[in-house]
C-alpha cells in the first residue's frame, strides 16, 4: 500500500532516527507533554486511558491469584531507608528527599517514595503476629519518584506511574514460587494484553535489585534491537524481614521472621507499545490495551443516511463492549484517515453512500495497513471476531520479528558484531564478573538474564568452563 499518509512528514524517519521518531510519536499523537519540572511528563487523556486499560487487566490478574489492594504514604523516614544497606546503597543516587514543611526543617529527612520495600515492610512488622496471618498478598498502585539523570517519555522519568506487590510468606519455597508466579502473570499479560513476546528469567548478581536474594526479569526487543526491562520479580529472603522485624509465631511456638517478594510494572509499558508496534505512520496498538478500538469514518457524510447509518452502527458495537468512536469532525476523509494511522487505533470502518446501499462497509486494519469488506448485517460478530485476528496476528509478527534477530556468539567480537546489528546476543558466561563488566565496556550491552535451560562449553570472555548462557544486549 502505497505510504501516502500526509502526517508521516511531521515525525523522524523510524530507521534513521528512532530516538527522535519515538519523541515525535508520544507528543504528537497526544499521549504525553513534559511537565514544568526537568524530567517529568504530564500524561494526557489518550496515553492514561491506555494505562486504565493495563491496569484494569492485571488488576484482575492480581485478584485472581489471590492479591488485595492498599495504599501506603508516598513519604518516607530516611531512617527506614539505611535499614537495608544494599537497598540504600542501590538507591541512594535517584533518592529526593524533603527537608522542609509548613515553613520548618523538619527533625527527620523524609524520602519521596523511589519503592516502598521499607515502609511497607514497617507496616507488616505491626501487622503479622502468627502463621496464621499468611501469605500476605498486597499490591498498590502508586506513584514512585527517581531523580533521573537522563530522562524520556514513558521510558525514564523522574516521576512514574506503577504497581507494586509485596507479600510474606511462612518458607523459602512459597516466597520463591510467589516470585516466579508473578514473572509468569507478567509474561501471560505482556503476550495476551501488550501483543508483546518476552524473554524471562533470572538476572545477573549485578543487576538485580539492591537488597534482593534474586531478581527475575522480563525483557522485550523495541524496534532497534535493544531490550526493554518490562517487569521485575523479587524475591528478597529474609533482608528486608530482619531490617524491620517482620516475624511471626510458627506453628511449632517458634518466632520466625517471614520471607518477602517483591514486583512490579509501570507506565513504562506504554513506552514498550509504542517501540514494539510502531511504524512510520505513527502508533499501532494492539485492540485490548487500545483506548479506541474502532473508528467510525463517514464518506459523504452530508448524504442523506450516512450519519444515521454511522450512529447505528456505533450504536450496536458498543452495547457489544468494543470501544468505539464516530468522527463526526468537520474534517476530510483523508485527514481522518491518516489522524487516526497515526493514533494507532485497530480498525477503522468506512461508512458511505454507496455501501451503504451495497449493504457492506470497508474495514482498515492498521497492523497491516490493508483493507477488506465486510458485510453490514453482522457486522459485529464480523469486528469482534477480527479484533481478535488482530491482537493475535500482532503477537505472531512480534514474535517473528524478535526472533530472526537473536544470535549466537562464541567470543567479544561475536557480542559486538550481534548488538551493533541490533540483536539480542546468547552467549556462554562463566559467572565472573569481571567478564561481565568487560562486555559492557567494550560492547555497551548488559546481561539481561539467562537463557533457561541452555548451555555453553565455555565463556566468550575468558574461555573458562561457563556457567551460564547469558541474553546479552543494548537497552532502554
Amino acid at each position: 500500500m502505497a505510504n501516502d499518509n500526509q502526517f508521516v512528514n511531521q515525525i523522524a524517519d523510524i530507521e534513521s532516527d528512532f530516538p527522535q521518531w519515538y519523541t515525535d510519536v508520544v507528543l504528537k499523537t497526544k499521549l504525553v507533554d513534559y511537565g514544568p519540572v526537568k524530567g517529568t511528563m504530564v500524561i494526557r487523556p489518550y496515553g492514561y486511558a491506555i494505562w486504565e486499560n493495563i491496569q484494569r487487566e492485571l488488576d484482575r490478574r492480581f485478584k485472581e491469584t489471590g492479591h488485595e489492594n492498599a495504599y501506603f504514604p508516598m513519604l518516607i523516614p530516611m531512617s527506614f531507608l539505611t535499614k537495608e544497606k544494599e537497598h540504600v546503597e542501590g538507591f541512594a543516587p535517584e533518592v529526593a528527599v524533603v527537608t522542609h514543611a509548613g515553613g520548618e526543617e523538619l527533625a527527620e529527612p523524609l524520602v519521596i517514595r523511589p519503592t516502598s520495600e521499607t515502609i511497607i515492610g514497617n507496616m507488616y512488622s505491626k501487622w503479622l503476629q502468627s502463621y496464621r496471618d499468611l501469605p500476605i498478598l498486597i499490591n498498590q498502585w502508586a506513584n514512585v519518584m527517581r531523580w533521573e539523570k537522563t530522562t524520556r517519555p514513558f521510558l525514564r522519568t523522574s516521576e512514574f506511574l506503577w504497581q507494586e506487590g509485596h507479600t510474606v510468606h511462612a518458607t523459602e519455597e512459597e516466597a520463591l514460587e510467589e516470585t516466579k508466579k508473578m514473572l509468569a502473570v507478567y509474561k501471560e499479560f505482556a503476550e495476551n494484553c501488550l501483543a508483546i513476546p518476552v524473554i524471562t528469567g533470572q538476572k545477573t548478581e549485578k543487576e538485580k535489585f539492591a537488597g534482593a536474594v534474586a531478581t527475575f526479569g522480563m525483557e522485550a526487543m523495541m524496534h532497534d534491537g535493544k531490550s526493554l526491562q518490562a517487569g521485575t520479580s523479587h524475591y528478597l529472603g529474609q533482608n528486608f524481614s530482619k531490617a524491620f522485624e517482620i516475624k511471626f509465631l510458627d506453628k511449632d511456638g517458634s518466632l520466625k521472621y517471614g520471607y518477602t517478594t517483591s514486583w512490579g510494572v509501570s507506565t513504562r509499558l506504554i513506552g514498550a507499545i509504542i517501540m514494539a508496534h510502531g511504524d512510520q505512520r505513527g502508533l499501532s496498538l494492539p485492540p485490548v490495551v487500545a483506548p479506541i478500538q474502532v473508528v467510525i469514518v463517514p464518506i459523504a457524510a452530508k448524504k442523506a443516511g450516512v450519519m444515521e447509518k454511522c450512529a447505528q452502527v456505533k450504536a450496536m458495537l458498543e452495547e457489544a463492549g468494543v470501544r468505539v468512536k464516530l468522527d463526526d469532525s468537520d474534517n476530510s476523509p483523508g485527514w481522518k484517515f491518516n489522524e487516526w494511522e497515526m493514533k494507532g487505533v485497530p480498525l477503522r470502518i468506512e461508512l458511505g453512500p454507496r455501501d451503504i446501499e451495497a449493504g457492506k462497509a470497508l474495514i482498515f486494519r492498521r497492523d497491516k495497513l490493508e483493507k477488506c469488506e465486510c458485510p453490514l448485517e453482522g457486522i459485529v460478530s464480523s469486528v469482534k471476531e477480527l479484533l481478535k485476528t488482530v491482537q493475535a496476528d500482532m503477537l505472531e509478527a512480534a514474535r517473528e520479528r524478535r526472533d530472526k534477530r537473536i544470535v549466537y556468539a562464541t567470543d567479544m567480537a561475536g557480542i559486538l558484531k550481534g548488538v551493533e546489528g541490533g540483536n539480542f546476543v546468547k552467549a556462554g558466561w562463566c559467572g565472573c564478573r569481571e567478564c561481565e563488566d568487560k562486555i559492557k565496556a567494550e560492547t555497551a550491552a548488559t546481561a539481561r538474564v539467562y537463557a533457561e535451560g541452555e548451555s555453553a562449553e565455555k565463556c566468550a570472555v575468558c574461555g573458562k568452563k561457563a556457567e551460564h548462557v547469558v541474553i546479552f544486549a543494548r537497552a532502554y
